[in-house]
């Protein structure tokens, strides 16, 4: 979508756009309210700001729309199609990196409670798994860190894909 359609969009349809990137309502709602972008550059600065206050709860709810990696997201929507793409470096076929993913999704769960998110996008399976597995070095709190920075690299990436 072109930029001026974006600025041109109802504010709801646009919010729906925009939460397909993070599903923050709040950080959706202060993107489209900033509408009328001079430019692509504008938007992403001002979604990058907005997002650098994402805190855990924020990070919690977005968590909700992602697959673990290695998965596909169950939905059938522009965020499951995202999600699918973005994963597109993880080899499902490959027996040795399924199984990995696996053991080490269940340990990234059972330490920190939630699903392991990583920007996949431009990844290979081999830089997924050592990410993995680095971060389950990390205490909480550092990867909560972690995880938001994660979400908002997912974030600003799916955006510059959406308005251009």
């Amino acid at each position: 979508m072109r930029l001026e359609e974006f600025n041109a969009l109802p504010e709801e349809a646009a919010q729906a756009l925009v939460r397909t990137c993070a599903d923050v309502p709040w950080w959706a709602q202060e993107v489209v309210a900033a509408r009328p972008y001079g430019s692509v550059e504008d938007l992403r600065a001002h979604a990058r700001e907005q997002a650098a206050a994402w805190g855990g709860t924020d990070v919690a709810q977005a968590l909700a729309d992602h697959p673990r990696i290695g998965e596909r997201h169950p939905g059938a929507g522009a965020s499951a199609a995202l999600s699918t793409r973005e994963q597109a470096g993880v080899d499902p076929a490959d027996a040795d990196v399924a199984t990995r993913l696996a053991a080490g999704n269940r340990a990234y769960e059972e330490k920190f409670g939630r699903v392991f998110l990583v920007r996949a996008a431009g990844r290979s399976s081999d830089e997924i798994l050592a990410l993995l597995e680095q971060r389950l070095t990390h205490d909480p709190r550092t990867e909560v860190e972690v995880t938001a920075q994660q979400l908002r690299e997912i974030a600003e990436l799916r955006l510059a894909g959406l308005v251009t």
